[in-house]
């Protein structure tokens, strides 16, 4: 048999319950599709709710404290061990189309960033660069969600090749000219969004493997749907507001949270006691939203989904046409969650609860991975690099601690693993916290701090009472702590077997 092709498909910041097949207030046919030819995994996790982390992880198999990028503003060092580098020492190819975000938006002369500014816009240098990268041999980067100013790169090259000379138009001063106050409804055509850019030139790749016969890891890493909340006619009014469900806070379930949990719920909340790097702190404000802005951000969330999910569908239409689906593992993900409304928050930060810290995962890999099927076990996206390996017949190297899914994909393992660990820390020591999820419980750690979070998630789905503090729950905190500290030991890395006695 020849070696499988891997085609990694993953959003940015979607909610793990906003895939059509699951939840009938969305329209996702291409995921549902996915859906039914393959398994759906219920219980996926990233191992940090950011990018920067969450990304590193995918390509190193390693958790953010051990491959060092912990943060946003941080980079991947570039001496750190990649799944790619492993897949082209068997033959593969490697490409990577969309974001990468493995480093920060500035850089230094000790920590240069390939991603920076002024680099970011220095369209001759992007005209001829496309690698390598963190083990892509092939890259074609952007680095703006929406209409921000960071556009640029090969996005950029890619719009005035399509005749979009006014590019510029579409996107935020200072790079671009756009009306900053514009919401909801973005002004630029379908023809010429990023979507549209990934879904082209991931086939293009596809194109290129195909007829030189060679496989291939491919990841088509998509912005969407990353607020702001932005999306082209006609998906903008493709929901109705006053239509979906809409989440809210529940009154009280904050009262027995750490303070930062209140703190949102205030009109001018100061957090300047958590600032330790002068840096901004993703979260850490008011999240207080007027109810029909409320309605009107979900509406326009869905739509920049179901928008992705169209492009989505032309890479998979692809895979066909080419006769590359029966021999390719294709996984759809993403890079963390997002709240839009839960418990009253909106974005991403410092809160582990299930919509921010689970993802929706689907595996599909014909003849190999049942279709149809909905799965429980737990997966971690640390998990990705090795598993993608050993259904490659590569040996995961042993610096790599996340843990071998395939034979739990292809139905012979009913679980690989019984927990995760979610960690964020967004500044040295005043925003730093773990938690640790097994298959009914969730604890949450922070350091230096006495307070935390312990939820039951088969009596409390909602995750509305907090048990930390509950004197009725004294003895499983105990418990849960003591696993917690076992997780912490078994994710250290061996770097090498012991190979004699001393």
């Amino acid at each position: 048999m020849s070696k499988p092709n891997i085609l990694l498909i993953t959003s940015d910041q979607q909610h793990w319950n906003t895939i059509g097949a699951f939840n009938p207030e969305l329209r996702t046919p291409n995921l549902d599709r996915l859906a039914r030819e393959g398994t759906t995994f219920d219980r996926a996790y990233c191992p940090s709710p950011v990018c920067t982390p969450s990304r590193s992880s995918i390509i190193t198999g390693m958790y953010p404290s051990q491959h060092g990028a912990w943060t946003l503003g941080t980079k991947l060092l570039e001496d750190r061990h990649t799944v790619g580098e492993d897949l082209q020492a068997s033959g593969y190819r490697t490409a990577l189309i969309g974001k990468a975000h493995f480093q920060p938006l500035m850089g230094t002369d000790e920590y240069p960033s390939l991603e920076a500014y002024p680099l970011l816009q220095d369209l001759e240098f992007w005209r001829s660069f496309h690698g390598p990268y963190y083990g892509f041999d092939h890259v074609e980067l952007a680095r703006n969600h929406t209409n921000e100013a960071h556009v640029g790169q090969h996005y950029a090259l890619w719009m005035e090749e399509k005749g979009c000379t006014n590019w510029r138009d579409y996107f935020l001063p200072p790079t671009g000219t756009m009306d900053p106050s514009v919401t909801h409804t973005w002004a630029i055509p379908e023809a010429y969004h990023y979507d549209t850019w990934i879904a082209e030139r991931t086939n293009a790749r596809l194109e290129h493997y195909r007829d030189q016969e060679e496989p291939f890891f491919l990841w088509a890493s998509f912005f969407d749907p990353h607020p702001d909340y932005l999306v082209p006619e006609p998906w903008d009014k493709l929901y109705d507001p006053n239509a979906l469900t809409i989440p809210a806070v529940s009154d009280g379930e904050h009262d027995r949270n750490p303070p930062h949990f209140r703190m949102t719920q205030e009109s001018e909340p100061d957090f300047d006691h958590l600032k330790e790097t002068g840096h901004g702190i993703h979260g850490y404000r008011s999240h207080l939203v007027p109810e029909d802005e409320a309605k009107q951000l979900v509406a326009t969330y869905y739509g920049m989904i179901s928008l992705m999910d169209k492009y989505i569908g032309k890479i998979l239409d692809k895979l066909d046409e080419l006769g590359l689906a029966d021999n390719t593992i294709v996984v759809f993900t993403t890079d963390h969650g997002h709240f839009f409304g839960q418990h009253g928050l909106q974005h991403k930060g410092g809160f582990h609860y299930e919509d921010l810290i689970r993802l929706p995962f689907l595996v599909r890999y014909p003849g190999q991975v049942p279709a149809g099927a909905r799965n429980p076990a737990i997966q971690s996206l640390v998990d990705l690099a090795p598993t993608f390996l050993s259904l490659c017949g590569i040996q995961p190297p042993p610096g790599m601690t996340g843990v071998d899914q395939s034979a739990v994909w292809r139905g012979f393992q009913s679980s690989a693993r019984d927990h995760v660990l979610c960690e964020f820390r967004h500044e040295p020591t005043t925003i730093h916290q773990k938690t640790y999820v097994d298959a009914r419980y969730k604890l949450t750690v922070y350091y230096r701090q006495t307070y935390g979070e312990l939820f039951d998630l088969q009596e409390d789905p909602g995750e509305l009472r907090n048990r930390w503090d509950d004197p009725d729950y004294a003895a499983l905190k105990s418990e849960l702590l003591l696993k917690y500290a076992w997780a912490e030991l078994g994710k250290e890395a061996m770097p090498m077997p012991r190979i004699w006695h001393a």
